[in-house]
């Protein structure tokens, strides 16, 4: 998915952030989302033993999302996109300042789900038992598969934002109501409905936290999302 980024890239850091690690190369935003997203990394690598690797875009990205998730070699490639990006400093500076480094964690806890799916071969698949919805009678067809697409991606990025908000729960419990609030007018701004990024349907059920706990993160995620799905 992000090879393209993959082949062009500044640092790729294979082993856990360190203060010297292309130090000299990064600029002062990059470094304020590695090290706000480091004990995710930290904790993907070692107690979830997810193949993961950083990259940080070296050229102007414009319009990308600050933090993506790409699949390759078998390897999740967590990149990061900030020169000439506006979105990065924005998604941060227009949060209290003790929000900011929880609310960076919850946004890579949630492209660690999106990991966790794509090394269990789940990704666009739904669970056993369910069918996936049927295309709308009447739509050309060079619009089937693009629809097909998003209610796919709409699932995904439901489950990877239940990801994060078990994050938040786990780590930072007192922080959790505003920081799904936070998330939820995220995904309210310009919204379409049933769109890639309208996941309100799930982020409606994880309002309260207990739905999120009492299990490990991505068993957590996954109780919630599924019964997102039968809703």
């Amino acid at each position: 998915m992000l090879r393209r980024f993959v082949s062009t890239t500044l640092a790729l850091l294979a082993a856990a952030l360190t203060p010297t690690a292309h130090a000299a190369d990064l600029t002062p935003l990059e470094t304020r989302w590695l090290q706000g997203i480091r004990p995710v990394v930290e904790q993907a690598r070692q107690a979830l033993s997810l193949p993961l690797d950083l990259v940080v875009q070296p050229q102007d990205a414009p319009g990308a999302a600050p933090l993506a998730l790409g699949f390759v070699d078998g390897r999740c490639k967590l990149v990061l996109s900030m020169r000439g990006n506006p979105e990065a400093l924005r998604q941060i500076d227009a949060l209290d300042a003790e929000l900011r480094g929880p609310a960076l964690e919850l946004m890579a806890a949630h492209e660690i789900g999106h990991c966790r799916r794509y090394l269990d071969g789940a990704w666009y698949s739904v669970p056993a038992g369910f069918v996936a919805a049927k295309v709308p009678e009447g739509l050309a067809p060079d619009l089937r598969q693009a629809w097909l697409d998003m209610r796919s991606t709409r699932r995904e990025e439901a489950y990877g934002d239940l990801v994060g908000l078990a994050w938040t729960q786990e780590h930072h419990p007192e922080l959790y109501a505003r920081l799904h609030a936070w998330l939820v007018a995220e995904r309210s701004a310009d919204l379409i409905p049933g769109s890639h990024h309208d996941t309100l349907e799930w982020l409606t059920l994880a309002a309260d936290p207990a739905r999120l706990g009492g299990v490990p993160l991505f068993d957590a995620a996954g109780r919630a999302w599924l019964q997102g799905l039968k809703e």
